[in-house]
């Protein structure tokens, strides 16, 4: 089977693997125990607090381990607001967002009385840093605009954005769960000041994440208890996981030239595929500014669950994951503008780090084959 989903989930590198085990068996002590038993897994939380930084360029601040990028988010959205000494605070981001920061900022609204705005996306699905500063206002305490869109791969301007905030001297969210270890990713010279990292998206396991945090920044924690994780996570810590998610760091340090060969890689599967279905296959997304691993693209007069159920031995997505059996168009192409019979048709095809030249044409003559011979 050919797997092209890896902006679901990625497998697991096999060095991440190896770097685990010895948390999993004789290192298993509380990394909080004061006696020998706790000095081994206290010395790889730090290691692994250090490989993330490094990967992220943050010359300080904290690494706070989560359970996942979804609680990343939230830590950091909630964790900003509920901290602010504004008596009516004011968050900003944008329509396409992953759901674990708008459903975040509506609960915000619901329950705190929090004011929100959430920026459109043109047909590219990018923000206009324009509306950014149309909409700030004295009680703005944070925005949040993640870095790689997950179904179409587009890479926000997040630079520029970032300046706005910090012009108004707003803090300035970014889930790039998507973007690190596929490009290069570096906190302090786009001016960011908190970072969600997600481990399943860059080859270590499922389960955890980590929530970058600059130093300076108050957060109220999202879960009370002894203090752990600079005492804004409470809860012992898996060793395990957060070694994980800090070797896989360090191997995507490692992956430096590896984005041009697999963005290689996926034009090829598109130019084959237009090849293969003359005038039937449109991209969704910006063709240049997105992620080297994404395609997501839809052949004219199908419906994209057809198609794939006509190709099983191709693993993709019809969308995001998160909406994984929800008929309804993808919210994130309906922002974008596109209309619901292309936004039904669309497929994501993202590719990973040991995608090779022969999954690709495999890839091509499934989806060929799916489309004229039933998926129509």
């Amino acid at each position: 089977m050919i797997y092209l989903d890896h902006n679901a989930t990625t497998p697991i590198d096999p060095a991440v693997t190896a770097a685990m085990l010895p948390y999993l068996s004789h290192a298993f002590g509380n990394p909080s125990s004061e006696h020998q038993y706790g000095v081994e897994p206290r010395a790889a939380l730090a290691t692994a607090r250090r490989e993330i930084a490094g990967l992220i360029g943050a010359g300080d601040g904290r690494i706070v381990f989560t359970g996942s990028g979804s609680e990343a988010d939230n830590l950091a959205i909630r964790g900003v607001v509920l901290a602010a000494t504004s008596e009516s605070p004011h968050v900003i981001t944008q329509v396409t967002e992953h759901p674990a920061v708008l459903q975040a900022c509506r609960a915000l609204e619901r329950w705190h009385g929090v004011d929100v705005t959430y920026l459109p996306v043109d047909g590219s699905g990018l923000v206009d840093p324009g509306d950014l500063d149309a909409a700030m206002t004295p009680q703005t305490v944070l925005v949040s605009i993640m870095a790689a869109n997950n179904e179409t791969g587009a890479l926000q301007p997040v630079a520029d954005l970032a300046r706005i905030a910090r012009d108004y001297d707003v803090l300035f969210h970014c889930d790039a769960a998507q973007h690190i270890g596929k490009l290069p990713f570096d906190v302090d010279a786009q001016g960011i000041d908190l970072v969600t990292v997600v481990g399943h998206k860059m080859y270590a396991p499922k389960g955890v994440g980590a929530l970058w945090v600059r130093s300076g920044v108050p957060l109220e924690p999202l879960v009370y208890g002894g203090g752990q994780e600079y005492g804004v996570r409470a809860g012992t810590e898996s060793v395990a996981l957060a070694v994980g998610l800090g070797a896989a760091a360090r191997l995507a340090s490692g992956h430096v030239g590896d984005p041009y060969r697999i963005q290689k890689l996926r034009d090829a599967l598109q130019d084959r595929l237009s090849e293969a279905l003359p005038g039937r296959v449109v991209l969704n997304g910006p063709s240049g500014r997105r992620l080297p691993n994404t395609l997501n693209l839809s052949i004219e007069g199908t419906i994209a669950s057809d198609v794939l159920r006509n190709a099983p031995e191709l693993a993709a997505s019809t969308g995001s994951a998160c909406h994984s059996g929800d008929p309804a168009p993808s919210p994130v192409l309906t922002a974008m503008g596109v209309d619901r019979d292309r936004a039904l048709a669309a497929i994501r095809l993202s590719l990973g780090r040991w995608t090779t030249v022969e999954d690709v044409d495999t890839a091509v003559q499934q989806l060929a084959a799916a489309t004229l011979t039933g998926g129509d």
